[in-house]
């Protein structure tokens, strides 16, 4: 994995804290639990398949060059004292053939064991004011599976609004798949 070689200008993007997170960029030692949680059916009931280690080490890559391309992404989500990397929470940008597109969307995936906890919640919060006052976003969006009501939980949870005409067929599944439909939540800086 590359993150091993990363040069010292990729740290440029700070770390955020809060009252019991750190948002900070991937280490190498991050793969294993993040391969772990993107290999449990439980965490990834609402995306189209789980993921190999290759995968999820993939996924960290594109995640970083996310990082030097817009200036934030999807931050390595660390419980200081109790676990080095529980998941990721931050900001992507929205490059799908959807109608609310382009966009940043914030995002998160915790290990099982730190559900329930508000730590998804504490983290997108403080993602979200970084995109707001560091990156000047308008609005950030978020979206999952119609199912998915643990996430549209934490959505309502962050103030985030929801227009059910708004839902749409995820582009990248197909007819019939259980999770195609998906719903739209929005925030815009007013709204903070």
């Amino acid at each position: 994995m590359s993150l091993v070689n990363r040069q010292p200008e990729l740290n440029r993007q700070p770390e955020l804290k809060t009252e019991r997170l750190l948002l900070r960029r991937w280490r190498p030692e991050d793969l294993e639990p993040f391969a772990a949680l993107n290999a449990d059916p439980a965490v990834m009931e609402f995306m189209p398949a789980m993921l190999s280690g290759a995968e999820s080490a993939s996924l960290i890559e594109r995640i970083e060059a996310g990082f030097e391309a817009n200036g934030y992404g999807l931050w390595a989500l660390e419980l200081p004292g109790e676990a080095a990397c529980i998941g990721f929470v931050g900001l992507a940008r929205v490059d799908l053939d959807v109608c609310f597109a382009p966009a940043v969307e914030v995002g998160w995936r915790l290990a099982r064991a730190f559900w329930g906890r508000g730590l998804a919640t504490e983290g997108a919060l403080a993602a979200m004011a970084f995109g707001f006052e560091q990156c000047d976003l308008r609005e950030v969006v978020a979206f999952t599976a119609q199912r998915n009501r643990r996430s549209r939980a934490v959505m309502e949870r962050l103030g985030m609004a929801h227009d059910a005409a708004e839902d749409f067929d995820h582009p990248l599944l197909a007819e019939g798949d259980p999770l195609r439909r998906h719903v739209l939540f929005r925030l815009g800086r007013a709204g903070r």
